[in-house]
């Protein structure tokens, strides 16, 4: 199995392992996991706001990566595109976590235009 696919696997766990330190809490509420006072602030709220940006992101990864193994992309050049959206997110996630606004946007950016490069992968082949 491509190692695409298995970045697609990572991608779509990394958004909940996003809010799990904040879950660690000893106010952390299990019975009302979504309650709006608990996120409200600080490293809670950063780590929540990772965590809907990571679902938010998923989807256009993993429909990038399918797009370009199966229109003849280069798979070689699909596995390292989707390993630098993964590691990639993981530097946006900790820059979120470090209230880093700047290089968080950076890896942002740069997360999206490699699922650019990921959807438009089998034209450069």
């Amino acid at each position: 199995m491509p190692i695409a696919l298995w970045c697609v696997l990572v991608a779509a766990i990394l958004p909940i392992l996003s809010a799990f330190p904040a879950k660690l809490d000893k106010r952390f509420n299990n019975a009302r996991p979504r309650d709006p006072n608990y996120w409200s602030e600080g490293f809670r709220a950063r780590a929540q706001g990772a965590q809907a940006n990571g679902f938010e992101a998923f989807p256009l990864f993993a429909v990038a990566v399918f797009v370009g193994l199966s229109q003849g992309g280069d798979p070689e050049w699909i596995d390292r595109l989707a390993v630098l959206f993964v590691l990639l997110r993981l530097i946006y996630v900790f820059c979120y976590w470090m209230d880093r606004a700047t290089p968080r946007s950076i890896s942002w950016f740069a997360g999206f235009l490699t699922c650019m490069g990921l959807f438009t992968s089998s034209l450069w082949s």
